[in-house]
């Protein structure tokens, strides 16, 4: 294939151009990107070999009070820890061969072939980040992101250590990290009385779920379960374009990949996750999040080619704060 600097340059320039168009289609298309998304849910970190999280399962053992001179506590303090994660690397390609760049000659025809080449490339990163978001992490050899189930779902089966701490560690000691899990006895057997018994566990204070996540059919039980000419809704969700009612304090919705195979569940073993997305966070590298590479020509192909990368991975700082109802 001939090399074209020039045309190589409007290439680069244009995709550059879409990325930050392609990165808030992808966050604003399902609702666990929105809910990560939303407000000060993301956190950008410039590097390091692990993603540390601060964790507090202890009280400041110093507070408390005191008359006149007595002395007052200074000693050192425990109840602080680390979860630590791996960084994870995500990327897609966009390529265009050199007969595609010949059918579409002219600048003008071969920036629309590129546009399709991008929506096409977007709507599968959305697909597949989306379904790798709500699996376990063990997919392309472990390669993938952690999702919930491994984070929220499982907490409380031996060897479920995240972010390098163990729940079931011996004597106990780790038992704060563990999320909250009940069974709801299949889709027909759901009450709006278990999902207020796990909203509750995950609970403390005024710090509740912020959102809750579940299938379709999980969805459509709790609609039925609702007063015939009572439907709440969040305006903040539906005017983002998802459907959406109110359990409690938070909006109930559903997504469609959590009930595929990839995710590890299937049809009468699917979740409703009640997150608290205050914990829950997307960390992004300050270099490389949804980054466009130059297009580049190589020696053996007919073609030129960018890779559009992402290092990133989701967190959690407190499990306890987050539950799931397994088994619709």
């Amino acid at each position: 294939m001939a090399g074209n600097t020039s045309f190589d340059e409007i290439l680069s320039t244009t995709l550059n151009n879409y990325v930050p168009k392609l990165t808030d289609n992808i966050f604003s298309s399902r609702p666990l990107f929105y809910a990560l998304s939303n407000g000060q849910t993301m956190r950008t970190v410039s590097g390091g070999a692990k993603i540390v999280v601060p964790v507090i399962y202890g009280k400041n053992d110093t507070a408390g009070s005191y008359s006149g001179i007595d002395a007052i506590p200074v000693g050192q303090q425990d109840g602080i820890s680390a979860a630590e994660y791996d960084w994870k690397q995500y990327a897609a390609t966009v390529s265009i061969t050199g007969i595609e760049e010949a059918k579409n000659n002219g600048e003008a025809a071969i920036i629309d072939l590129l546009e399709g080449k991008i929506f096409q490339t977007q709507e599968t990163i959305i697909e597949n980040l989306n379904t790798m978001l709500y699996a376990d992490g063990t997919g392309n050899g472990g390669k993938d992101m952690l999702g919930l189930k491994k984070i929220v779902d499982g907490s409380v089966a031996a060897g479920n250590a995240v972010g390098g701490i163990d729940p079931n560690a011996a004597g106990n000691v780790n038992e704060w990290w563990a999320s909250q899990e009940a069974a709801s006895g299949g889709v027909a057997a759901l009450t709006t009385a278990k999902m207020a018994s796990l909203y509750n566990d995950c609970s403390n204070g005024n710090d509740q779920p912020t959102i809750i996540i579940t299938s379709q059919q999980g969805y459509e039980k709790y609609e039925s379960l609702l007063t015939s000419n009572i439907r709440y809704t969040d305006t903040d969700m539906a005017d983002a374009g998802f459907q959406n009612l109110m359990f409690k304090g938070a909006p109930i919705t559903f997504d469609g990949a959590i009930s595929t195979g990839a995710t590890g569940y299937g049809a009468g073993n699917q979740p409703m996750y009640m997150l608290n997305t205050k914990y829950l966070q997307l960390v992004r590298h300050s270099d490389t999040w949804f980054k466009a590479t130059p297009f580049v020509r190589p020696h053996t192909l007919d073609a030129v080619y960018s890779q559009i990368l992402c290092y990133g991975a989701m967190t959690c700082s407190n499990r306890a704060r987050q539950g799931v109802l397994t088994g619709l």
